[in-house]
């Protein structure tokens, strides 16, 4: 039996991506903006966002009392924020604040809860691309462990172009 070669990643065009360039790069504000930083960015392939997950997040106080999970739905979001960095470090920032619609989300799993002190590591790599539709493959990890995983398709629509 022979051992199949790793695939070979691209190089990695921009290593880190801090808050305030992603506040320029997508729409997303608080309470809802759920990305911190993107690392290792290979455009038009590849990105990883980071959250730090913190008891302060608001939804915490309903998601449960006594015992705080971050809502899978919001990992999901988080993954679709790493994304659209990904997107829009692809496309350059003629392109402008993206708007990005899901379309699809498949194959969502979620493997253990996510609490506050974790850090999520978000895996986006896009599978392809078509158009304006978009779709990547998304796993979220805590230190190293798989936590949630899915397949989101998107559509990518003009946005705020930059002044």
């Amino acid at each position: 039996m022979t051992d199949a070669p790793e695939p070979t990643l691209p190089p990695v065009d921009m290593a880190v991506i801090d808050i305030k360039q992603i506040l320029a790069m997508i729409p997303h504000r608080y309470p809802f903006l759920l990305l911190d930083r993107l690392v290792e960015v290979r455009k038009d392939h590849s990105a990883t966002g980071i959250k730090n997950v913190s008891v302060n997040e608001p939804f915490f106080q309903g998601h449960f009392p006594g015992h705080p999970v971050m809502p899978g739905v919001l990992i999901i979001e988080s993954m679709a924020q790493t994304a659209a960095g990904l997107v829009i470090a692809t496309l350059g920032p003629e392109a402008g604040i993206p708007i990005v619609y899901f379309m699809s989300i498949d194959g969502a799993k979620f493997r253990k809860p996510v609490t506050p002190g974790d850090q999520l590591r978000l895996t986006v790599t896009k599978e392809r691309r078509r158009g304006q539709i978009w779709r990547f493959d998304c796993v979220a990890r805590v230190e190293g462990g798989v936590v949630a995983e899915a397949i989101i398709t998107a559509m990518i629509m003009d946005g705020v172009k930059p002044v």
